[in-house]
């Protein structure tokens, strides 16, 4: 039996490497011999969630010809996003939450995309349509992706059957959700310790917006100065990785988890489309939104309007 590759995105979250695990698991079960592999290894708080339930990280790859291997992906699904030979791929299902872009396939696949808030719920569902038992491990590493996706259900990407999924996998996992779920979730806050590239390199993820490329960069915090005093350092970064990859526009999501709020750094020529998709006036390259904590929902539609 050929063997099959689930990973997510580059620069993994935790439902990236969450899903991944979680699918593959259900892929051996129906007797599909599939390993869960990541494009990138885990943040803290992505590496708490594994440890807490006694999970090895899945190893990371860097291409798939290497691999001889047909794919499925989980939790995204454009190319940019994907391993560097991902055009060159087999792949043979998709299970994702985001916009459907930049894709498509020389064969018929198996496509599961559904507007929730997590990856890893729409995977709940797939194991209860095939009647397979989640191992508890395997719920805790779910959870916990719904956990970081929706910020404990403060995100407005949450959705009722986050929650139910959520309320489930509690069951199986046995955690208590908001004293787990706000330790995980502060477990991925420590930044004062990383580099600016690597602040800008956690969780960054490029688009195409009409004729020009975007990159945008989140980092979740419970302390706006603690990033943002490194502003000069971090404009740098950007910049560099700018010149470097000829981005049109770079900006830094800089969100508070306690207050869901979100500050902007940019950097890049259309610095102007920033200013019309929020309705702000950019301030030394900055501007505060009120409310806004998903890049998914509140970032990415507004800026592809503007550019389009």
């Amino acid at each position: 039996m050929s063997k099959v590759l689930v990973f997510g995105h580059q620069n993994p979250d935790t439902d990236a490497i969450g899903a991944a695990i979680a699918f593959s698991y259900l892929q051996n079960q129906l007797g599909v011999n599939a390993e869960p592999v990541a494009l990138g290894t885990p943040s803290e708080e992505t590496q708490f969630a594994l440890d807490y339930f006694k999970l090895d990280a899945p190893r990371v790859i860097s291409s798939i010809k290497e691999e001889q291997a047909d794919v499925m992906l989980v939790d995204h699904n454009e190319f940019q996003q994907s391993v560097a030979d991902i055009a060159e791929a087999t792949i043979l299902a998709v299970v994702d939450h985001h916009r459907i872009a930049n894709f498509e396939t020389a064969n018929p696949l198996y496509y599961r995309a559904e507007p929730v808030g997590c990856t890893s719920t729409i995977v709940l569902k797939l194991f209860k349509e095939n009647q397979i038992e989640i191992p508890k491990e395997i719920a805790g590493i779910m959870l916990s992706a719904i956990i970081s996706d929706t910020l404990l259900f403060k995100s407005p990407t949450s959705t009722e059957e986050d929650q139910l999924a959520a309320k489930e996998l509690v069951e199986i996992s046995g955690v208590d959700l908001e004293a787990y779920g706000l330790e995980m979730l502060k477990a991925g806050t420590n930044l004062s310790d990383k580099a600016a590239e690597v602040l800008l390199d956690l969780d960054a993820k490029s688009f195409p917006m009409a004729s020009s490329s975007v990159r945008i960069a989140q980092v979740n915090t419970v302390d706006l100065n603690e990033v943002m005093d490194r502003q000069a350092e971090l404009e740098a970064a950007m910049n560099a990785e700018i010149a470097e990859n000829g981005y049109d526009l770079f900006v830094l999501v800089v969100t508070d988890i306690l207050n869901s709020n979100s500050e902007l750094l940019i950097a890049g020529e259309r610095k102007a489309e920033v200013e019309q998709a929020f309705n702000v006036k950019l301030e030394n390259n900055r501007a505060f939104l009120q409310g806004v904590v998903s890049r998914k929902k509140q970032v990415v539609p507004q800026l592809t309007e503007v550019f389009n």
